[in-house]
């Protein structure tokens, strides 16, 4: 089952909660780092936050082959699926799922500002879909791989427009005031340029050494340096979170719940619609993940931009990552042991 994932995907989870205690650690011990690199954003955007998310998301949009999309009608009944769970069901149920959760069951563990905060991640999670991690989901599942990329490549066109207008309505509504110049901005820094960076690089590539060069060896290179962004993200991010986590190193799990549940609810939407559907597993089953997987880089990078990364908000993207693996992971496994029940 493990086959197609690699080392550090596998042990994601590990690494997260590695890079908590380092970060702590620094956080705690060496205070003037954490406090100097606060000191050089722009726009409320932390320009060394910056850097090392577009090396996490730059290389994962060169992946993408946008000429895909051509390819939209193989599948529509697929790709109607894809795009109602994702962006018509998904932002909304992980808002009410997240408020209902944090502000009112949990109400009693968690201030009213910290919930709001939580709440604001969670949402940031809900409007961004899995743009890299789907591709190993779907792998293991042995999902329609031609299938998958035309998912990823309608999902990425369709974050351009609906991200930040999704994000900023749910977050007005459940009264959390958000910037919407950082907000917009945060589309452009984290979407648009490497978007577009990833477009040019992967014409560029393809065009001067072959597009075999490019998926066998060029995109190999680049898995260190995605890996290094992200794990530095995360130290960065922590070493500023101390003190919360600190006080509430039971909030990490609470905040899990929600986003546990809201994973599962979206998978067996997707899943079982297509199941009702008549689709065959290898349609299916990567539609039921796409929606339940997250572009948590993306959360991750707005959250730090519109609320800093000191935020409760950034905390609770941050959470997304750490539950990902082994959820998704579980996932795999039911649709692995339902597949008997698609007519394939």
């Amino acid at each position: 089952m493990e086959k197609g994932i690699g080392f550090f995907e596998r042990y994601l989870t590990i690494w997260v909660a590695l890079c908590i205690v380092l970060g702590l650690l620094i956080g705690q011990n060496l205070p003037a780092l954490p406090r100097t690199l606060s000191q050089w954003e722009y726009a409320n955007v932390s320009i060394p936050m910056s850097v090392l998310i577009w090396l996490m998301i730059w290389p994962m949009m060169m992946k993408i082959d946008f000429r895909s999309v051509l390819n939209v009608g193989r599948n529509p009944k697929g790709i109607v699926i894809t795009c109602v769970t994702n962006w018509i069901i998904k932002p909304f149920s992980m808002f009410l799922i997240a408020k209902f959760f944090l502000c009112v069951v949990f109400g009693r563990f968690i201030p009213a500002y910290l919930a709001n905060d939580y709440l604001a991640g969670a949402v940031l999670l809900g409007a961004a879909p899995c743009t890299a991690m789907v591709f190993v989901w779907s792998h293991l599942t042995k999902g329609d791989a031609a299938y998958t990329l035309v998912q990823v490549a309608i999902n990425d066109l369709i974050i351009l427009v609906a991200f930040a207008p999704i994000v900023g309505f749910l977050l007005e509504v459940g009264g959390v005031s958000i910037p919407w110049d950082t907000l917009l901005l945060s589309v452009v820094l984290f979407v648009v340029i490497p978007l577009v960076a990833g477009v040019i690089t992967r014409y560029m590539v393809i065009k001067k050494r072959g597009k075999e060069y490019f998926e066998n060896v060029f995109i190999g290179k680049f898995n260190s340096i995605t890996t290094i962004g992200l794990l530095l993200t995360l130290i960065i991010l922590f070493s500023f979170q101390g003190d919360v986590i600190l006080e509430n190193p039971f909030h990490i799990f609470l905040i899990a719940i929600p986003l546990t549940i809201q994973t599962f609810l979206i998978f067996f939407i997707a899943y079982r619609w297509a199941k009702a559907w008549k689709l065959p597993h290898r349609i299916a089953s990567p539609a039921g993940m796409i929606g339940a997987s997250n572009f948590f880089e993306l959360a991750v990078a707005v959250a730090i931009s519109l609320f800093g990364l000191h935020s409760g908000a950034s905390l609770a993207t941050v959470v997304g990552v750490l539950v990902e693996v082994p959820v998704m992971l579980t996932l795999v496994r039911i649709s692995n042991k339902t597949k008997h029940l698609f007519n394939d």
